[in-house]
């Protein structure tokens, strides 16, 4: 499924309530917090604090799905197309970082 075509489902999908996306503010708050859930189930795994025993075992799959949810409801109400918006961002990154391989190779 292209960005494009997740764009449309949410749309799609917020399109139903009357109330329709929440202001930038509002979804830059979901995104923090939804960062913060993502940041939570890794230190569990990974970092040093772990779960209590009564915690439930998250999923990081479903944490990154949030995220890419708030993302895409910010985009779609800014009007941004997230396909173009991805592949300028990897035009650029790829210019910037040309050299940075063949310089690891030396």
């Amino acid at each position: 499924m292209s960005l494009r075509e997740t764009q449309l489902i949410v749309d799609r999908w917020i399109g139903q309530y009357k109330e329709g996306y929440f202001s930038p503010l509002t979804n830059l708050a979901r995104l923090a917090e939804e960062v913060g859930e993502l940041a939570r189930e890794i230190n569990h795994r990974f970092g040093e604090k772990t779960k209590r025993k009564d915690e439930a075992e998250g999923s990081l799959a479903l944490e990154l799905a949030d995220i890419l949810f708030v993302v895409v409801c910010i985009a779609n109400s800014q009007g941004i197309d997230l396909d173009q918006a991805f592949g300028a961002m990897m035009q650029k990154v790829s210019a910037r970082d040309a050299e940075r391989w063949t310089k690891k190779e030396r």
